[in-house]
């Protein structure tokens, strides 16, 4: 059975300055019926002199019967929904080609990537139909779990939300050498998390209306690679999870009926200092997570993953069906990586933004609609500065106040960065790692810290709930 419930008032759980609804969990029964978890293809690339890698990609359009029988219009790299994934090492020579078989325009993002501006996939970089583009970058950061992603100007959301996204997994000299599972698709595997809309047919359905912009896109099923309510056979042992909340606008609360407890071992920019023990995990719309799940301590004969909504529903996304011999139970290294501080007297500027909703689906930065020909920010290669978001969305009083009450996130191109503060008090464990993207609740005030060292170029920083984003929440800045 499909268990999809709509929450009921059973207990309050505060996280941050929202509430999530939570119901009752009984212990897993399994999911009857269910297809195996889907697992992305590791693209296969060409050899050009030099050793530079060349990947293909093809935006295409397909469809797909999501539920038996009824069939769906899709979009989907190299298939007919999501694509396959893209794994290279640290100092690879990377190109990716991609050609537009869409009838619209498109780009093709990599979220989290250290690349160059006229690489990095943004709006200004458009795929006219029938047209092919090049990215072209050297791989130069830590291994990290990111995802690739359309992002042309208000169309980001309908795009990814069909279908057109997938994973880029880096490796490099230090991840193999952790004790960490890494056999991808058995004990190393993807889990792509996707909130959609269904009709009475069977089909996606994305149509927006200005309340669904203003607060969010939300749905009646999840998505897991593509599936509704897989199960996935794994070890009796610890199994490494690469969590991506490929959501459009729905935050996700994730926990594990079966297991008392889990590890994170790394965030969207790579690891950890060291594995921090949770019980659940909440992820933004394109945040990553990569967790341990140790099914050799579980009793039952499954463990279902419950992913609760911002929406108030709680899904079983998938059952995982510990199988084989019970290894011994994974004891969490001491150590995974040293995570760089970058002190608050290295930066030479502090700028603020903040973000707020508005009537009309009016979505707003510092005040102002994202323009294509305005740069908003200019900064200088080589700087380290601090930027201080807020969230002005629940903070005014009267009617405006309680309608706009909702959370955004913020995502930054081009770096990597540090978590200095979220309300004055100093991040917890698992987000002091690299981030990319940060989540900010109503009236939430968070401080980053990043260099901006790498490359010259026009970079943009947005909302990551996709709605915003199309609807304005995205600004532009310019390292000279």
């Amino acid at each position: 059975m499909r268990a999809m419930t709509t929450m009921t008032g059973k207990s309050l759980r505060i996280l941050g300055s929202a509430v999530f609804m939570i119901a009752a969990l009984l212990p897993a029964a399994g999911i009857e019926g269910s297809e195996p978890l889907p697992i992305p293809p590791i693209l296969e690339f060409e050899s050009l002199r030099g050793g530079t890698k060349l990947f293909y990609l093809e935006a295409d359009e397909g469809q797909r019967e999501f539920i038996p029988g009824k069939s769906t219009r899709t979009l989907g790299y190299n298939g007919d929904y999501l694509g396959p994934t893209i794994r290279v090492r640290r100092g690879d020579d990377v190109i990716v080609r991609v050609k537009n078989s869409l009838r619209n325009p498109t780009t093709v993002h990599w979220h989290g990537a250290d690349v160059p501006a006229d690489s990095d996939g943004g709006p200004h970089q458009g795929i006219a139909p029938g047209e092919t583009w090049d990215a072209d970058f050297r791989v130069r950061q830590q291994a990290a779990t990111l995802w690739y992603h359309p992002h042309f100007v208000e169309t980001t959301g309908e795009q990814v939300y069909k279908g057109l996204a997938g994973l880029l997994i880096i490796d490099d000299e230090n991840s193999g050498g952790l004790g960490l599972p890494m056999d991808y698709g058995v004990d190393d595997v993807p889990v792509i998390l996707q909130e959609r809309k269904f009709d009475r047919n069977g089909r996606f359905t994305y149509r927006p209306s200005m309340s669904d912009q203003m607060h969010g896109y939300f749905g009646n099923e999840i998505l897991v690679n593509g599936a509704i309510s897989p199960h996935k056979d794994v070890p009796r042992g610890p199994v490494r999870l690469r969590i991506l909340n490929g959501s459009n606008s729905t935050l996700l609360r994730i926990t594990f009926d079966g297991l008392s407890e889990f590890h994170q071992v790394a965030s969207d920019g790579g690891f950890l200092e060291r594995p921090v023990t949770l019980t659940y995990l909440v992820l933004s719309p394109g945040e990553r997570a990569e967790v341990i799940a140790d099914f050799s301590r579980t009793t039952g004969s499954s463990v279902v993953m419950k992913a609760e909504t911002n929406g108030q529903q709680i899904y079983d996304a998938v059952e995982f069906r510990p199988a084989g011999i019970r290894q011994s139970a994974w004891e969490p290294p001491e150590s995974l990586v040293t995570v760089e501080d970058i002190p608050e007297s290295e930066a030479s500027k502090t700028r603020r933004f903040a973000m707020q909703s508005g009537m009309g689906a009016r979505m707003t930065i510092n005040g102002k609609v994202m323009d294509m020909d305005r740069i908003d920010e200019r900064l200088r290669l080589g700087d380290t500065e601090i930027w201080e978001i807020v969230n002005r969305d629940g903070m005014g009083g009267g009617m405006m106040g309680g309608m706009m009450n909702q959370p955004h996130s913020f995502h930054v191109h081009a770096v990597q960065f540090r978590i200095l503060d979220i309300n004055g008090r100093p991040p917890p464990a698992q987000l002091a790692g690299w981030k990319d993207t940060v989540l900010l609740w109503p009236g939430d005030r968070v401080r980053i810290i990043a260099r901006y060292d790498s490359y010259k170029g026009l970079y943009m920083y947005h909302c990551h709930l996709l709605e915003h984003e199309d609807n304005g929440m995205m600004g532009q800045f310019l390292i000279e």
